[in-house]
């Protein structure tokens, strides 16, 4: 042997009869590629699962709302209450009406005549929260969702132990 062959047969194996070179650094690269394609299995399970299991599992809940043949769950009253005109709080000397209609939903048609004899305490808080209102407090579905909900806390604490569900209103008319 001359010396050119023995030292390349040194570059394709060590000591120990093992060989160097590219083939250590691609067992790491089938390692990496190995647990990727791991990951991205489970991943992809993961995601069918939730994709086709909740969404099956949604289709078969019906909101009581968005179904067109559900019966309502409870039967409701609706009490209207006289018409209203009380003049609001302003800043100017112009003198500001607001006219309103509003139906009180009770539950039957026996907690209406238990509120019957409780009506004057209930305008009478009906009129002096209105007359303290300023248009501006009026403005926009906000201003509104506040006026009903605090008519509606007014209403259920004059009229204690009935309760009122929801007010309706059927006029509203600022001038």
């Amino acid at each position: 042997m001359n010396r050119y062959q023995i030292g390349s047969d040194m570059s394709e194996e060590n000591e120990n009869g093992e060989e160097e070179g590219g083939s250590g650094g691609g067992k790491k690269k089938l390692i990496v590629i190995a647990a990727l394609a791991l990951v991205l299995l489970i991943g992809g399970g993961a995601a069918a699962y939730f994709f086709l299991f909740s969404s099956s599992s949604s289709n078969e809940l019906i909101e009581p709302e968005n179904d067109p043949n559900a019966e309502p769950e409870s039967k409701a009253y609706f009490y209207d209450l006289p018409e209203m005109t009380v003049n609001l709080n302003s800043q100017n000397r112009r003198a500001q009406y607001l006219r309103l209609k509003v139906s009180l939903e009770l539950i039957s048609q026996e907690q209406a005549q238990k509120i019957e004899p409780f009506m004057p305490r209930v305008l009478d808080a009906f009129q002096v929260y209105l007359r303290e209102l300023r248009t501006r407090d009026l403005e926009g579905s906000a201003g509104l969702f506040r006026l009903k909900r605090e008519l509606l806390k007014r209403i259920n604490d004059a009229i204690y132990p009935v309760k009122v569900n929801d007010i309706l209103f059927k006029e509203i008319l600022i001038q």
